[in-house]
C-alpha cells in the first residue's frame, strides 16, 4: 500500500499546477470549458490518496482494535469526503468518461455503487450492526482502491495484450472495480459459511 500510495502521489501532484495541458487532461480538452467539470476532477483527483491512505489504515485489524478513537475519527473522514466529496465529483466525472456509453456506465455505476455502500456502513454503524458496518464499509474500501486498480491495468495490459484505444479504456474501466468487488463479496460469504458453522 505504501507502494501504491507513493504512485498516486506520483500521478496526482501533476495536476496541483492547475494547468490543462498535464497528462489526463489532454483528452479532456472538450469539457475543459465547463466550470463545474474542472472542479469536480480537481476535488476527485486531490480526494483520492487521503481516502485510500485513511481505508487502508480503517481495514486494518490491529489498529481497528487497538486505538478504537483513531478508528472513529479516520472513518468519519472517509465517510465524509466519499459521501460530500469524492463519489458526487466521480459521478460527474463519470458522466463525461473518455471511452463512450460503456466506460461512461461503468464509472456512474461505481460512483453510485461507491456512495451507496459507504452510507449503507455508516448508518449500520449508527445503528449499531457492527457485521453489517464491517460489510458494507470492506465493499466501500473495494471500490476506493479502483483508484490504484485503474491505473495499475492501464500500465499492464498494454505490455501483454495488444489492444489500446477506446477497447481498452472500456476494459479498463470495468476491471478497475468489478474484481475488487467480487473478491470482497467471495471473502464475506466464506466468512458467514465460517460463522454459521461454528454456531452449529
Amino acid at each position: 500500500m505504501l507502494f501504491f500510495s507513493y504512485l498516486m502521489l506520483d500521478i496526482t501532484l501533476p495536476f496541483a499546477s492547475f494547468k490543462r495541458d498535464v497528462g489526463f487532461l489532454m483528452s479532456k480538452r472538450h469539457v475543459w470549458h465547463h466550470g463545474y467539470w474542472r472542479i469536480a476532477f480537481y476535488i476527485h483527483i486531490f480526494c483520492s490518496l487521503p481516502l485510500i491512505m485513511a481505508g487502508t489504515l480503517q481495514v486494518i485489524p490491529a489498529i481497528r482494535k487497538r486505538y478504537l478513537k483513531l478508528h472513529r475519527g479516520l472513518g468519519r473522514v472517509y465517510v465524509y469526503v466519499i459521501l460530500f466529496l469524492a463519489a458526487p465529483s466521480g459521478f460527474v466525472l463519470a458522466i463525461h468518461a473518455n471511452g463512450g456509453i460503456w466506460a461512461q456506465t461503468s464509472f456512474t455505476l461505481l460512483s453510485v455503487s461507491w456512495w451507496v455502500f459507504t452510507f449503507l456502513g455508516w448508518r449500520a454503524m449508527k445503528r449499531g450492526n457492527e457485521s453489517g458496518h464491517k460489510a458494507q464499509m470492506f465493499r466501500s474500501y473495494a471500490l476506493t482502491l479502483s483508484a490504484i486498480a485503474l491505473r495499475s491495468y492501464v500500465f499492464v495490459i498494454p505490455a501483454f495484450w495488444g489492444i489500446n484505444g477506446k477497447e481498452m479504456y472500456v476494459l479498463v474501466a470495468w476491471l478497475s472495480w468489478v474484481p475488487n468487488l467480487l473478491l470482497v463479496e467471495a471473502v464475506l460469504f466464506f466468512a458467514r459459511r465460517k460463522r454459521l458453522r461454528s454456531g452449529d
